[in-house]
């Protein structure tokens, strides 16, 4: 795991790219017209909340969207991109492998649609 992802520093959120066997989980948005890109397709992960690492927002995020707990030795790349939301600012992608048990254990939360592999 890159070290930055343990460190603080500016940044507006993480995604990942969880890929479970040969398929990625993507999240179905929600339909509310007042968040970015309604009712597409896609990767979990969402905005920085206080001064977390880059580890605790995608932790978090998993954790609310999917009620998986994302362990570090699960990440296998992870890179500092332009954010997309800010251009004066960092945001953060992620690929991780979770198991096919993990995915059935899957509680999706309270954002989002629906969920699956692609």
């Amino acid at each position: 795991m890159d070290a930055y992802l343990k460190n603080q520093f500016d940044f507006t959120g993480v995604k990942a790219a969880l890929l479970v066997e040969q398929s990625i989980l993507v999240i179905l948005r929600d339909n509310k017209p007042d968040i970015p890109w309604p009712n597409t397709w896609e990767l979990p992960g969402g905005g920085r909340e206080g001064q977390e690492t880059p580890l605790e927002c995608l932790q978090r995020e998993v954790w609310e969207e999917l009620g998986l707990t994302l362990t570090e030795e699960s990440i296998i790349w992870s890179k500092i991109y332009p954010s997309m939301l800010d251009k004066d600012r960092s945001a953060v992608f992620v690929v991780g492998r979770i198991s096919q048990e993990q995915y059935r254990e899957i509680r999706f939360g309270d954002e989002g649609q629906e969920f699956k592999l692609m």
